[in-house]
């Protein structure tokens, strides 16, 4: 740009020293004269004029550009932005989904239910524990069973003031008097049927004549003063004599998701 102007001032030099030449000169002389320097010059000062309006209409075009790409990049942000405000909706609007089916089955319920959120989990222990976040002080006491409208999750174990530790089915230290639903009503003991899976339990000392048979509801029996008489616990998925061949034990899928636990119910004494 610089290097074409100073151009320019040079053939407008040269211009003004040849119009004062050609003053001096006789007029047929200075017409002739006036046709070659015409044929000479204006050329290369209409290619100066034609360098300059491309070098600007290339400015032109280079700033939309820019302020297109600032504008892309404040519009991707705010899509961003947008979609985690999305993704927290839904999952305010899954968890207000959940809490009305909570409380609509404990309206339902002849129990005294009190909806309860999990805090936490025990590292130690991950698929056999959780804590919820009611203690002593919302009246809670050890042993109080836990459940949601699938089905049973467990007992209270530890209470502390504010939370308290939820032995979770499947856990050695939460036992549970069992009854098959079928012609016989054939009773049971549900325990730990090992630690890679959450969602499966064992029936055991079932009788060698029980009529079990994969599919059949499981419900708790109401023995042994704890749990009250039938919760859904799952269904049998198949049966098995015992190692001692003195009774029958089955395995039993659970009716609850034990590892995607968010709110249960408590049952409050």
């Amino acid at each position: 740009m610089a290097s074409l102007t100073r151009a320019q001032y040079k053939i407008a030099g040269l211009v003004v020293v040849l119009a004062l030449v050609l003053l001096s000169l006789p007029s047929r002389t200075a017409d002739a004269l006036k046709s070659v320097v015409a044929s000479l010059f204006l050329p290369l000062i209409g290619f100066a004029s034609t360098t300059d309006a491309l070098a600007a209409n290339a400015v032109d075009r280079l700033m939309p550009k820019r302020e297109l790409a600032r504008q892309n990049s404040l519009l991707r942000r705010e899509n961003q932005q947008l979609r985690a405000l999305l993704l927290q909706a839904q999952e305010q609007a899954r968890e207000n989904a959940r809490l009305r089916e909570l409380v609509g089955w404990r309206a339902q319920s002849a129990w005294n239910l009190r909806v309860a959120r999990v805090v936490a989990r025990d590292p130690a222990n991950w698929w056999r524990t959780v804590h919820i976040d009611l203690g002593s002080k919302d009246g809670l006491r050890e042993n109080a069973p836990v459940l949601t409208p699938d089905g049973l999750v467990g007992r209270v174990g530890t209470v502390g003031i504010a939370t308290s530790q939820v032995l979770l089915l499947g856990d050695p230290n939460c036992r549970v008097s069992a009854v098959v639903e079928n012609a016989k009503r054939d009773v049971g003991v549900i325990g730990p049927a090992g630690a890679l899976r959450s969602d499966v339990v064992e029936l055991n000392y079932l009788p060698l004549s029980a009529e079990v048979k994969p599919g059949q509801l499981v419900l708790t029996s109401g023995l042994g003063g704890v749990f009250p008489k039938g919760i859904p616990i799952g269904r049998i998925i198949d049966a098995a004599p015992a190692a001692d061949e003195m009774h029958l034990k089955a395995r039993v899928k659970l009716s609850a998701n034990l590892s995607g636990l968010e709110e249960v119910l408590v049952l409050m004494q």
